[in-house]
Parts: structure tokens; C-alpha cells; sequence
């Protein structure tokens, strides 16, 4: 449902480009036509992502990680060195007009206020199309950047993250919508009565609120997480409108799928109100046999030393196996087969496209995969709204505040009452 409360007349794929600058492939960057420098051209950036905006993708995504490690160069380029996710997202909104635009930030090593700030603040200059990739982080080294002697387990990460979420949520709410009177004749710059703190007293924060930047033009930012386990499963189907999942056999995807959108119904959230788009990598050409040179050639581009198996085990670039267990291989006909088979098979409600290596991968996908998605009548040929949340269907939420507001779905014990989407 768009913000207008009207619905679209058929289910539509969604799709979202997750951007590293090397490609997604260890060797993506040596690939003819690869900008090895192109993590840092903010040129670069902003031209791949009007690329999949001209293609009417959902979102680019901006990942983070919060350490670095010289063996990236060999397993993960693009991880490596990279600009900072809100710098990079704020050129990109300047340069954009419509496509989501995703911020990977993890709460372990964040406060509730500044990312607020931070998440409100890009909406309001994209225009409402500012998400939150909240990620609770598995990488323990980044712990000794951050003057912590250690990476917290697993549990403490959840329960920080659930009550984070929850203030997070309250500050952006702490405006109402028409808070802002700006009358020059009568001198009111705002209705000081819609302006709440939130006076937040849990077991990790205080804060008292409100916010210094007004409700962000989707009411609430549209809010990602990734995950398997139990804890990750449970905060994505309670809060999350968007969940990255892993790709993989489609009959353990459509399990993932059939849980999640359970989960997200025992907190009273309609299936359509939640997105599970699983990552998939893609190579494709004109023919079968052109897209299977290219990954052959990708695969020799690999080092040569006897670390190449290392290599190939460590990289998230899936074309770095000669089985491609969660990737597909081959022409414009094949990949909208098994795209369309994970949409209509309860696997998938769209993909996070990994390109193998960028920006040659990108326009090959939106040259030859888009057409045949949209033939199919699978994929969108307009945007139909000016928000990410209008691109994934969603409702723009009322403001906790207001008086007429409606009562959230419960959450767990220690926050029931307290979330809103």
C-alpha cells in the first residue's frame, strides 16, 4: 500500500543493488572496464546508482564494517577501505531523485540520539527515501576500535539492539508532523505542544529527548536487518520492513520465508508489510555461453598462488565458484526463470543484486534482465510514489504522539507498547 492507500494491481518484484565499488566477485576489480579506484569517486557512486535508479530499482545498499584487514585485498577488495555509508549516502541523495538509499550502521557501536539524528537527517535531504541497514556485527575486531576489550556475545548485542530500536523509533516520532507553524504575521515558529520528549529509562540508555531534527519525511526511516538465528529472526519480524537473507537451496529459503512472515504475524503485521529479499549474484550475457565465459574469465583473474582455494572460500562474490549455490549463471531467459520461481514459490519477495564486478555486471542486469522481468509482467516500469516506502508498498506510520494514534503490536515484555513502524 502506497501512502495515498491505494494498492498496486498485481505483486511486483523488488530489487536492490548492493554497491561495492570492486564488484562483489575477489577479482572484480581486474575485470576489463572495472574501476579498481571507483570506491572513492563519488562520481563513480553516483553514477551506478542513477544506473539501477533509470532501471526503477528499489534501493542501492551501503554496506559498513567497522574494521579493516590487509587479507581483504585478497578475499573482499570492496570491504576493505571504503567511504563512510551517511557521507557517501548524502552525495548520492543530492544526486538522486526517487531510488532508496540504504546506510548500513551497526547499534553496538552507535548511540540511539546520533543515529537519529543521523537517519532523519537523510531522509529529509533524500526526500524520504533514507533507510537503516541495522546490523549487530560478528566481526570481534571491531571491538579494539571502539576502546571496548571485547566484542559483546551475541545475547547482550540482541538486547542492546532491541532497546536501541525502540528509542530510536521515539525520537523520531518526538515531532509531530505539523509541529512547524512558521506564521511571520504571528511571529509562532512552532506548536510548542507537539514537540514530546520521550523520557526513555531502560536497562542500556536514557534519553530524554526530544530529537533536534523534525519527524523525518517517512515518518519512520525504513529499517533492514540480515540474520538466521533465532534472536535475528525475531527483531527483523518485529521491526525490520525490509530482511536480507541468505540465498541458497530454494526449498531452505522458502522455509526462512514461511518463518519469518509467521514471526512477523504474531506481532500483528500483515505478510505484505514485511519484504524478504534474498542476495543473489548474477552474471549474465546474450547467451549462456557468453555468460559462462565471463565468469571463467572472473575465476581466472583469481591469484594463481597456492591461496586460491582461500580466496574462493573467503570471498561473498558467489561467480568465485564454479558451483554457484546461491548465484545464477546465463541469459536474460535464464535468470528471470529462477528469479521468478524464488517470487512465486514463497522463496522471495524480490533480490538483493550482488554485481560480480561493476559497472559492467549492473548494465548487463538492467540491459537484459529488467526487459524480461517486465515482459513477464514481474517488475515495475514506473515508480509509483517518491518514497522508499511507497517503492516497497508500505504505510507511512502515525505519529505515537498524536492522540488519535493507534496502539503498536506488542513487542517483548520489557518493550511491549513501545515500538512503532
Amino acid at each position: 500500500m502506497s501512502t495515498d492507500g491505494t494498492r498496486p494491481a498485481a505483486r511486483e518484484l523488488h530489487l536492490g543493488l548492493m554497491f561495492w565499488a570492486t564488484g562483489t566477485h575477489a577479482a572484480g576489480w581486474r575485470y576489463p572496464g572495472s574501476r579498481a579506484d571507483g570506491a572513492y569517486d563519488i562520481g563513480f557512486i553516483q553514477d551506478v546508482t542513477r544506473l539501477v535508479e533509470d532501471a526503477k530499482f528499489d534501493f542501492l545498499f551501503l554496506g559498513d564494517r567497522l574494521f579493516t584487514d590487509p587479507a581483504l585485498a585478497k578475499t573482499n577488495p570492496a570491504q576493505m577501505s571504503r567511504l563512510e555509508p551517511f557521507t557517501a549516502a548524502s552525495a548520492i541523495a543530492a544526486a538522486t531523485s526517487k531510488i532508496g538509499i540504504v546506510a548500513t550502521a551497526n547499534p553496538t557501536y552507535y548511540d540511539p540520539y546520533n543515529l537519529a539524528r543521523l537517519l532523519a537527517s537523510l531522509d529529509h535531504l533524500s526526500h524520504g527515501r533514507a533507510s537503516w541497514n541495522l546490523v549487530t556485527g560478528a566481526d570481534a575486531m571491531a571491538a579494539s576500535n571502539f576502546s571496548r576489550s571485547e566484542h559483546w556475545e551475541t545475547e547482550k548485542r540482541y538486547d542492546w539492539a532491541d532497546e536501541f530500536v525502540d528509542v530510536v523509533r521515539a525520537l523520531w516520532d518526538s515531532w509531530e508532523d505539523d509541529a512547524f507553524v512558521t506564521d511571520p504575521v504571528r511571529g509562532v515558529y512552532v506548536d510548542e505542544s507537539k514537540i514530546h520528549p520521550i523520557d526513555h529509562h531502560g536497562p542500556y540508555f536514557d534519553v530524554t529527548g526530544p530529537l533536534n531534527v523534525a519527524r523525518p519525511p517517512q515518518g519512520q526511516v525504513v529499517l533492514l536487518h540480515a540474520g538466521t538465528s533465532d534472536r535475528s529472526r525475531e527483531l527483523g519480524a518485529r521491526e525490520a520492513d525490509v530482511i536480507f537473507a541468505a540465498g541458497g537451496a530454494v526449498e531452505t529459503a522458502r522455509e526462512y520465508y514461511a518463518d519469518v512472515k509467521g514471526r512477523a504475524a504474531r506481532y500483528g503485521r500483515a505478510p505484505d508489510q514485511i519484504h524478504i529479499l534474498p542476495s543473489l549474484s548474477v552474471i549474465v550475457a546474450e547467451t549462456r555461453r557468453e555468460a559462462l565465459a565471463i565468469r571463467d574469465r572472473l575465476d581466472d583473474l583469481l591469484p594463481l598462488a597456492e591461496d586460491r582455494a582461500d580466496v574462493r572460500a573467503g570471498s561473498l562474490g558467489q561467480a568465485t565458484k564454479r558451483r554457484d549455490d546461491w548465484g545464477i549463471t546465463g541469459d536474460p531467459s535464464e535468470v528471470a526463470d529462477y528469479m521468478q520461481e524464488w517470487f512465486e514459490t514463497g522463496a522471495a519477495d524480490g533480490f538483493n543484486i550482488f554485481p560480480p564486478f561493476v559497472p559492467g555486471s549492473v548494465q548487463a542486469f538492467t540491459e537484459l534482465v529488467v526487459p524480461e522481468l517486465r515482459r513477464r509482467g514481474l517488475y515495475r516500469t514506473e515508480y509509483t510514489g517518491g518514497t522508499f516506502r511507497d517503492h516497497l508498498g508500505l504505510v507511512r506510520p502515525q505519529n505515537r504522539f498524536e492522540p488519535a494514534a493507534a496502539k503498536p503490536p506488542a513487542g517483548p515484555p520489557e518493550l511491549a507498547g513501545a515500538s512503532s513502524r
